[in-house]
């Protein structure tokens, strides 16, 4: 699905309530989980020990932290949504609703699905609701399910 492209934050208030997009695909690799667990000092080895994960884990291999997921849902909102003018500057101001349903398998790609849910006009700024889902190629459940804020500056 294209990027929706929209002139100002409150030209986004058209598509209030509805899905805006479907970002590109991600291969979540074992590196990457890696990289991510130094940079957090969750080393489980549910995360990093592939050997043992495949006769351990209920997953059959390793998984991705639950918080990487969530960490690119900003990536993810970048491929879906851009806002052209208007703004000084964008801020993550934070999540509502965060779950995890299903493991990410190291190997696996995902994509997020963003829903518009509200545009709240606040002092100097818009504060946007999206609903991001979360989804594993070829899985049943959404691997992450969550309520982002942005706040656009104008």
């Amino acid at each position: 699905m294209a990027t929706v492209v929209v002139e100002t934050p409150e030209s986004l208030k058209e598509h209030v309530g509805k899905e805006i997009g479907v970002s590109e695909w991600l291969t979540i690799t074992q590196e990457r989980i890696a990289q991510f667990a130094e940079a957090t000092e969750d080393r489980q080895w549910i995360h990093l020990d592939p050997e043992r994960a495949e006769k351990e884990s209920p997953f059959g291999t390793t998984i991705a932290h639950g918080f990487l997921t969530l960490s690119l849902l900003s990536r993810f909102m970048k491929d879906v949504i851009l806002v052209r003018g208007g703004i000084r500057m964008a801020v993550n101001y934070g999540l509502n609703r965060v779950r995890f349903p299903a493991p990410v398998r190291a190997g696996s790609k995902i994509r997020a699905r963003v829903t518009l849910l509200s545009v709240k006009d606040v002092p100097g700024a818009y504060e946007i609701a999206f609903s991001v889902t979360v989804e594993s190629e070829g899985g049943g459940k959404p691997c992450c399910v969550a309520e982002s804020i942005v706040r656009y500056y104008v």
